[in-house]
């Protein structure tokens, strides 16, 4: 009963953090090793310009890159330079 009082606090996977939290400008990549930059960030959304979607089929890649919103949760590991 405690937690539908308090609420549940969801955190990210170890060595991950969520999009909301990142900067601007950072380069990031999710779990299935997609490579993008942060551009600009609302409360319910990120928009990110991915610049790197190997993982993909050849023929489905240019879909995956390009400029995308993702939700303020996804979890991400900062990349850096």
């Amino acid at each position: 009963m405690i937690a539908m009082t308090n609420g549940i606090e969801f955190k990210p996977s170890p060595g991950y953090v969520y999009i909301k939290d990142v900067k601007v400008g950072e380069l990031i990549e999710t779990e299935c090793l997609t490579r993008a930059i942060v551009l600009e960030k609302s409360s319910v959304s990120t928009t990110v310009l991915v610049t790197n979607a190997d993982h993909q089929q050849p023929e489905d890649r240019s879909f995956y890159l390009g400029k995308h919103k993702w939700g303020s949760e996804t979890e991400v590991k900062i990349i850096g330079d």
